[in-house]
């Protein structure tokens, strides 16, 4: 649905952001500790397209599908370990906020924002750190112990944490995990057509908005 500006803003006490394809453009530093990984351990590399198709559900499913799932489980356990390091050294070298985030979580900062994202914990404070950490009461990752997206535990471990109610939350993401998670979690949600999402998939999923541009939040909510 996209938002009608006539419309007066939805009041929101809380904005849940996902990471990757929503707050932050990471997936060049991302496509190159993948194929660093790949060619560590004597595999294939892979165009940077097809990396990121494989962006979003976490970094162990997107090795998994790197590395090629008849792979014996071994060069897996060994891919997760060579990447782990490759990507903490690599992780900001061009990830950087989407333009106009910055200015959004600025326009909010009397809000409470969260971040819900599949990646693990390790690499999102590391780059939360790098890019602006304060920005943000709470973090959750998908190595936390509350399931992956479309799974809503992460949602409502933010929401009980920062004891904010589900009428007053707003998640914000670029997938259909995204989505579904917030459906899921019964909250409502923002897509974003910036990102890495496929649109079509996403407007499927019927999130209650669709915005172009971070700076469109700012009219959108309270």
């Amino acid at each position: 649905m996209i938002p009608s500006w006539h419309q007066a803003p939805v009041p929101v006490e809380l904005l849940i952001f996902d990471l990757d394809g929503t707050l932050i453009e990471s997936k060049w530093d991302i496509a190159t500790a993948v194929n660093l990984t790949l060619a560590e351990l004597k595999l294939p590399v892979r165009t940077e397209e097809e990396i990121f198709g494989f962006v979003g559900d976490g970094i162990k499913r997107l090795l998994r599908l790197a590395v090629g799932e008849d792979d014996q489980e071994e060069r897996y356990e060994e891919a997760l370990r060579v990447f782990r390091g490759h990507y903490l050294d690599h992780c900001l070298d061009r990830t950087r906020f989407y333009p106009g985030v910055e200015a959004a979580l600025q326009h909010f900062a009397l809000k409470q924002k969260a971040v819900a994202t599949n990646k693990s914990l390790e690499y999102t404070k590391k780059i939360l750190d790098g890019l602006g950490s304060h920005h943000f009461a709470y973090v959750v990752g998908g190595d936390d112990g509350y399931g992956l997206k479309p799974d809503p535990g992460m949602l409502i471990k933010i929401m009980e944490a920062l004891r904010v109610t589900k009428d007053r939350t707003v998640l914000i993401g670029d997938s259909t995990n995204d989505i579904d998670a917030g459906h899921n979690a019964g909250i409502k949600v923002c897509a974003v057509g910036y990102g890495m999402g496929n649109r079509e998939k996403m407007a499927a999923c019927q999130p209650d908005w669709f915005i172009e541009r971070p700076e469109e939040l700012m009219d959108l909510l309270a």
